[in-house]
């Protein structure tokens, strides 16, 4: 199943460091014969380029339960509504933590994180050591190609970082760069080769990486954000999880289930680029309810990935939608192989493709949040992306046999709109959500 890049936030006062003489520690990697960089366990991660095809990184192929982690507008974790989060498992003896809860654990987490860096007030800006000259030009190359998987794999959200600051703009590029890589694992060329073990190797270089040791080009502008930034590794583990979901377990039984795994695979983006975009100065909501919209923008888009690809997955053997309520609509596994339009299975779609509306609905509250110069590209993103559930609909809720997809005539009529909405002030306060 395909990530979906995400929008990003960060707390206004952040201060951050630069970390020095980075480049040093990168090893096996021989940066004047770039084209070659990449290790031999990750044949499906490839990072090539020739004179004709420039850089070549394998394609990017994702009655409402949640709205979102907790509530939109959360002041504490004694906000959180515990229904049915924590369930007694007698058989056991344990506690069985639900999945909103996981994910609500992290997001505090990440936010916690992000307030202990709180102590001076200013811009958001990395402010970088004196390094070396050979190193950082050999960073900036590393951020350079960065920027060209972006601008080749993903145009108009390339467009929209090109209106950040130098630091965010190159810091949203090493992300984006790692999670399509980290996609490339299961939904590359070279998928079927792909291994627990080889995603248990990525995972011991990530922590390496972390650790200020990259492997390879790409790595080190990943390590050199992750230095400047604070940004925790869990959202990047998760997304790995997520991958390893992919391999074992083509079905999820209710939506409880689905949501974990959209939060791993897609939900985590949002989570590990919080530092970077801003928040707005004038913005007077509480850095847990920026989290939520960010990761409730997430939640979408892979549901909508998934309401787009049926056919797609049905034809690898996965079926990510909700067995429970497949059952309840009177559908099964043999009707979606089947690929045919019912009544029942239209009714199934618009029970769906509400709950992504809603999930929509949500990560809007937190886009007026944003620092004034990132929110255009979120506009952009969520209008553009949540058009495909209306494509949807228009195929009739053929998606088996018929990609839903937006055209370029109205991405472009898109665009205005998308600005329009960024020059929309902040809120005073994101009002909360219950769960129902």
């Amino acid at each position: 199943m395909s990530v979906t890049f995400l929008w990003f936030v960060s707390s206004p006062g952040l201060e951050v460091s630069h970390s020095t003489g980075l480049l040093d520690s990168v090893r096996h990697v021989k940066f004047l014969d770039s084209s070659k960089v990449m290790s031999r366990d990750f044949g499906s991660i490839r990072v090539e380029k020739d004179k004709e095809k420039g850089w070549r990184l394998c394609s990017l192929s994702t009655d409402m339960k949640y709205a979102c982690v907790g509530r939109s507008g959360l002041e504490s974790a004694s906000n959180f509504p515990l229904i049915a989060n924590v369930l007694a498992n007698p058989a056991a003896g344990e506690v069985a933590v639900s999945s909103e809860q996981k994910v609500y654990d992290v997001v505090l987490k990440q936010a916690s994180l992000v307030k202990r860096k709180l102590g001076a007030t200013g811009e958001l800006d990395a402010k970088p050591d004196i390094a070396l000259p050979g190193n950082l030009s050999l960073l900036n190359e590393a951020y350079d190609r960065c920027g060209e998987i972006c601008a080749e794999y993903a145009k108009t959200f390339y467009l929209g970082t090109l209106l950040m600051t130098p630091e965010r703009r190159r810091a949203i590029w090493a992300i984006y760069v790692w999670c399509r890589r980290t996609d490339e694992l299961v939904d590359g060329p070279n998928a079927s080769q792909i291994t627990p073990t080889a995603l248990d190797r990525w995972e011991s270089r990530l922590e390496e990486l972390f650790q200020g040791r990259p492997f390879d080009m790409l790595d080190a502008a990943l390590a050199d954000t992750v230095a400047k930034f604070p940004v925790d590794i869990q959202p990047f583990k998760d997304m790995i999880e997520g991958m390893r979901l992919d391999l074992k377990k083509p079905r999820y039984k209710n939506f409880d289930e689905l949501y974990l795994y959209c939060y791993y695979v897609a939900g985590t983006v949002g989570i590990m680029s919080v530092p970077i975009m801003g928040i707005s100065p004038n913005s007077e909501a509480t850095t847990e309810s920026v989290y939520n919209a960010a990761l409730a923008l997430g939640i979408a888009n892979q549901l909508t990935n998934i309401l787009r690809d049926v056919g797609e997955d049905a034809s690898r053997g996965r079926v990510y939608l909700p067995q429970d309520e497949l059952a309840q609509a009177g559908l099964s596994d043999e009707d979606i192989f089947a690929g045919k339009v019912t009544d029942k299975w239209r009714n199934f779609m618009k029970s769906q493709i509400k709950r992504a509306r809603m999930f929509f609905d949500e990560a809007e509250k937190g886009v007026t949040e944003l620092n004034e110069a990132s929110r255009w590209p979120v506009w952009a993103s969520l209008l553009l992306y949540r058009q495909i559930l209306d494509e949807i609909e228009a195929n009739d809720y053929n998606n088996f046999t018929r990609r839903a997809y937006v055209s370029k005539a109205k991405k472009f009529l898109s665009l205005p709109a998308a600005y329009a909405r960024s020059i929309v002030p902040p809120s005073r306060k994101l009002s909360p959500v219950m769960k129902t």
